[in-house]
């Protein structure tokens, strides 16, 4: 019996973990002010009928902290990836040298931050529903295991060793957000 709530508890702790990655994939795609090649993780381009990411078609760095530079390995798709860029809606606006595309990052407005970090809190919230999530299946376990002869004792020390798991993969998601928060209104 004890096997099965071990196993539970492992699962979740994998879970966590997971989202918490999870959440820190997406606040990377919030743009702060500064240049970030991740920004562009989600353009996609075509290339020879098929679309690949764009970290897979060309070179994307940070040139600086206020420039991206893209370098594609083929120069006859620059276009592409130009178009791409502004069809991804971004508010970036690419220039291209033949050779070379270039993204200036312009300054974040005080309205927009507050847009991103309201964002970000979403993220952070959809992160915590998602631990409550596992941490009610770990407690359905713990639960059922009682009723099928589990000390009831040695049950409530396993659901407060959940909810301690869970009280600090909840203090890790305030502590990214508050990071996030403190980063994107910093001018």
């Amino acid at each position: 019996m004890s096997e099965m709530i071990d196993q539970a508890f492992d699962e979740a702790n994998d879970q966590a973990e997971k989202s918490l990655e999870h959440l820190k994939k997406e606040l990377s795609k919030l743009r702060t002010g500064k240049a970030n090649p991740s920004m562009l993780d989600n353009i996609y381009i075509d290339y020879y009928g098929s679309q690949n990411p764009l970290n897979q078609v060309a070179n994307v760095s940070a040139q600086d902290s206020k420039t991206l530079t893209i370098q594609p390995w083929d120069k006859s798709i620059i276009d592409t990836i130009e178009k791409a860029i502004f069809e991804a809606n971004l508010g970036l606006t690419p220039q291209n040298d033949g050779e070379v595309i270039r993204i200036s990052i312009p300054p974040l407005t005080e309205e927009r931050r507050k847009e991103l970090v309201k964002q970000a809190k979403g993220f952070a919230e959809e992160t915590k529903i998602s631990l409550r999530n596992v941490r009610r299946e770990v407690l359905d376990v713990i639960k059922d295991q009682v009723k099928d002869g589990y000390p009831e004792d040695q049950g409530k020390r396993r659901e407060a060793e959940v909810q301690t798991l869970m009280d600090k993969y909840g203090t890790k998601v305030d502590e990214i957000i508050e990071a996030k928060e403190k980063d994107i209104m910093t001018i």
